[in-house]
Protein backbone atom coordinates (compact mmCIF):
# COMPACT_ATOMS: atom_id res chain seq x y z
CA UNK A 1 0.00 0.00 0.00
CA UNK A 2 1.37 3.06 -0.92
CA UNK A 3 1.78 6.12 1.87
CA UNK A 4 -1.03 8.36 0.00
CA UNK A 5 -3.48 5.64 0.38
CA UNK A 6 -2.53 4.48 3.84
CA UNK A 7 -5.25 6.26 5.20
CA UNK A 8 -8.16 4.96 2.32
CA UNK A 9 -11.26 4.22 3.86
CA UNK A 10 -12.58 2.53 0.32
CA UNK A 11 -14.21 -0.64 1.31
CA UNK A 12 -15.78 0.77 4.44
CA UNK A 13 -18.84 2.09 5.77
CA UNK A 14 -19.48 5.22 6.87
CA UNK A 15 -22.28 5.05 9.95
CA UNK A 16 -24.13 8.59 10.17
CA UNK A 17 -23.69 9.81 13.92
CA UNK A 18 -27.64 9.59 15.33
CA UNK A 19 -27.70 13.58 15.74
CA UNK A 20 -26.86 13.89 11.91
CA UNK A 21 -28.70 17.05 10.78
CA UNK A 22 -28.59 16.44 7.27
CA UNK A 23 -31.25 15.30 5.40
CA UNK A 24 -29.17 13.34 3.02
CA UNK A 25 -27.77 11.46 5.48
CA UNK A 26 -29.66 11.52 8.83
CA UNK A 27 -29.47 7.38 9.82
CA UNK A 28 -27.49 6.27 6.87
CA UNK A 29 -25.16 3.78 5.75
CA UNK A 30 -22.82 4.42 3.06
CA UNK A 31 -20.81 2.63 1.64
CA UNK A 32 -17.54 4.21 0.18
CA UNK A 33 -16.19 2.63 -3.24
CA UNK A 34 -13.46 5.13 -3.54
CA UNK A 35 -11.29 6.84 -1.14
CA UNK A 36 -8.05 8.81 -1.58
CA UNK A 37 -6.33 12.71 -2.21
CA UNK A 38 -8.80 13.39 -4.62
CA UNK A 39 -12.06 13.34 -2.64
CA UNK A 40 -14.37 9.68 -1.83
CA UNK A 41 -17.57 8.17 -3.14
CA UNK A 42 -19.63 6.41 -2.11
CA UNK A 43 -23.15 4.95 -1.94
CA UNK A 44 -25.97 5.11 0.51
CA UNK A 45 -27.48 1.52 1.50
CA UNK A 46 -30.01 2.05 3.78
CA UNK A 47 -32.70 4.17 2.06
CA UNK A 48 -34.86 2.22 -0.73
CA UNK A 49 -37.03 4.48 -2.82
CA UNK A 50 -40.47 4.09 -4.56
CA UNK A 51 -39.13 3.08 -7.69
CA UNK A 52 -38.70 -1.11 -8.12
CA UNK A 53 -36.36 -2.66 -10.46
CA UNK A 54 -38.91 -3.63 -12.68
CA UNK A 55 -40.05 0.07 -13.06
CA UNK A 56 -36.40 0.97 -13.62
CA UNK A 57 -35.55 -1.68 -16.82
CA UNK A 58 -38.70 -0.29 -18.39
CA UNK A 59 -37.59 3.29 -18.22
CA UNK A 60 -34.10 2.07 -19.90
CA UNK A 61 -36.02 -0.31 -22.04
CA UNK A 62 -34.62 -3.55 -20.58
CA UNK A 63 -37.76 -6.49 -19.94
CA UNK A 64 -36.70 -7.76 -16.82
CA UNK A 65 -38.69 -10.85 -15.74
CA UNK A 66 -40.93 -10.92 -13.00
CA UNK A 67 -39.98 -12.49 -9.88
CA UNK A 68 -38.29 -11.72 -6.60
CA UNK A 69 -35.71 -9.55 -8.26
CA UNK A 70 -38.20 -7.51 -10.05
CA UNK A 71 -39.35 -6.05 -6.82
CA UNK A 72 -36.35 -5.60 -5.20
CA UNK A 73 -36.60 -1.68 -4.86
CA UNK A 74 -33.55 1.02 -5.69
CA UNK A 75 -32.24 2.96 -3.57
CA UNK A 76 -31.10 6.16 -3.22
CA UNK A 77 -27.58 6.35 -3.58
CA UNK A 78 -26.94 10.59 -2.51
CA UNK A 79 -27.83 13.81 -3.33
CA UNK A 80 -25.00 13.49 -6.47
CA UNK A 81 -26.01 12.93 -9.89
CA UNK A 82 -29.78 11.58 -9.01
CA UNK A 83 -30.25 10.87 -12.75
CA UNK A 84 -27.52 8.61 -12.84
CA UNK A 85 -27.62 4.98 -12.27
CA UNK A 86 -24.91 2.88 -9.94
CA UNK A 87 -24.90 -1.04 -9.16
CA UNK A 88 -22.85 -2.17 -6.42
CA UNK A 89 -22.56 -5.86 -6.82
CA UNK A 90 -20.78 -9.16 -6.14
CA UNK A 91 -19.30 -10.79 -7.78
CA UNK A 92 -16.76 -8.35 -9.22
CA UNK A 93 -17.51 -9.52 -12.91
CA UNK A 94 -16.16 -7.96 -15.80
CA UNK A 95 -18.62 -4.69 -17.26
CA UNK A 96 -17.70 -1.70 -19.22
CA UNK A 97 -17.28 0.94 -16.33
CA UNK A 98 -16.53 -1.24 -13.15
CA UNK A 99 -14.22 -0.28 -10.17
CA UNK A 100 -13.66 -3.16 -8.23
CA UNK A 101 -13.73 -2.55 -4.36
CA UNK A 102 -12.89 -5.40 -3.01
CA UNK A 103 -12.15 -9.10 -3.81
CA UNK A 104 -16.07 -9.39 -3.77
CA UNK A 105 -17.58 -6.08 -4.36
CA UNK A 106 -17.51 -4.12 -7.91
CA UNK A 107 -19.27 -1.30 -8.38
CA UNK A 108 -20.73 -0.60 -11.83
CA UNK A 109 -22.14 2.58 -13.92
CA UNK A 110 -22.61 1.01 -17.29
CA UNK A 111 -25.96 -0.38 -18.44
CA UNK A 112 -23.92 -3.83 -19.76
CA UNK A 113 -24.17 -5.14 -15.83
CA UNK A 114 -28.26 -4.75 -15.91
CA UNK A 115 -28.54 -6.36 -19.89
CA UNK A 116 -26.67 -9.09 -18.48
CA UNK A 117 -29.51 -9.15 -15.24
CA UNK A 118 -32.23 -8.73 -18.03
CA UNK A 119 -31.16 -11.98 -19.49
CA UNK A 120 -31.31 -13.82 -16.38
CA UNK A 121 -27.49 -13.71 -15.89
CA UNK A 122 -25.16 -11.00 -14.01
CA UNK A 123 -24.20 -10.40 -10.67
CA UNK A 124 -25.43 -12.88 -7.80
CA UNK A 125 -26.04 -10.02 -5.36
CA UNK A 126 -26.83 -5.94 -6.75
CA UNK A 127 -27.90 -2.87 -4.94
CA UNK A 128 -29.12 -0.50 -7.26
CA UNK A 129 -29.02 3.15 -6.86
CA UNK A 130 -30.13 6.22 -8.03
CA UNK A 131 -27.30 9.04 -7.45
CA UNK A 132 -24.06 8.92 -5.08
CA UNK A 133 -22.34 10.40 -2.45
CA UNK A 134 -19.37 12.11 -3.19
CA UNK A 135 -16.94 14.69 -0.74
CA UNK A 136 -14.32 16.86 -2.36
CA UNK A 137 -10.47 16.61 -1.25
CA UNK A 138 -10.28 16.53 2.77
CA UNK A 139 -14.07 16.97 3.16
CA UNK A 140 -14.85 13.54 4.08
CA UNK A 141 -11.73 13.60 6.63
CA UNK A 142 -13.54 17.14 8.10
CA UNK A 143 -16.35 15.71 8.38
CA UNK A 144 -15.21 12.31 10.23
CA UNK A 145 -12.91 14.71 12.60
CA UNK A 146 -16.42 17.12 13.57
CA UNK A 147 -17.87 13.42 14.46
CA UNK A 148 -20.47 13.42 11.82
CA UNK A 149 -19.61 9.75 11.12
CA UNK A 150 -18.18 6.84 12.27
CA UNK A 151 -16.53 3.95 10.19
CA UNK A 152 -15.77 0.42 9.88
CA UNK A 153 -14.56 -1.97 7.38
CA UNK A 154 -17.66 -3.15 5.16
CA UNK A 155 -19.26 -6.57 5.01
CA UNK A 156 -20.67 -7.94 1.96
CA UNK A 157 -23.06 -8.91 3.78
CA UNK A 158 -24.83 -6.08 5.42
CA UNK A 159 -24.85 -4.46 1.81
CA UNK A 160 -26.41 -8.11 0.12
CA UNK A 161 -27.78 -10.09 2.81
CA UNK A 162 -29.48 -7.96 5.48
CA UNK A 163 -32.82 -6.29 5.60
CA UNK A 164 -32.80 -2.92 4.62
CA UNK A 165 -34.21 -1.69 8.16
CA UNK A 166 -31.72 -3.74 9.84
CA UNK A 167 -28.42 -2.16 7.91
CA UNK A 168 -28.05 1.08 10.20
CA UNK A 169 -27.93 -1.37 13.20
CA UNK A 170 -26.14 -4.05 11.96
CA UNK A 171 -23.30 -1.35 10.61
CA UNK A 172 -23.13 -0.41 14.27
CA UNK A 173 -23.10 -3.47 15.36
CA UNK A 174 -19.80 -4.23 13.73
CA UNK A 175 -18.50 -1.51 15.68
CA UNK A 176 -20.14 -3.53 18.99
CA UNK A 177 -21.46 -0.05 19.32
CA UNK A 178 -25.56 0.45 20.47
CA UNK A 179 -26.53 3.81 18.37
CA UNK A 180 -28.83 4.45 21.86
CA UNK A 181 -26.11 5.33 23.85
CA UNK A 182 -24.18 7.82 21.40
CA UNK A 183 -24.97 11.70 21.92
CA UNK A 184 -23.74 14.06 20.72
CA UNK A 185 -24.54 16.03 24.22
CA UNK A 186 -25.24 16.12 27.50
CA UNK A 187 -28.93 16.53 28.89
CA UNK A 188 -29.50 18.77 32.27
CA UNK A 189 -31.57 17.15 34.73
Amino acid sequence: MTPEHASSLANHFLIAMPDMADPNFGGAVVFLAEHGPKGALGLVINRPTDLDLATLFERIDLKLEQGERAREPVYYGGPVQRDRGFVLHRPVGHWNSTVTVSEEIGLTSSKDVLEAVAQGEGPEGMLVTLGYSGWGPGQLEDEIGRNAWLTVPATPGLIFDTPVDERFLGAFQLLGIDPTFLASSAGHA
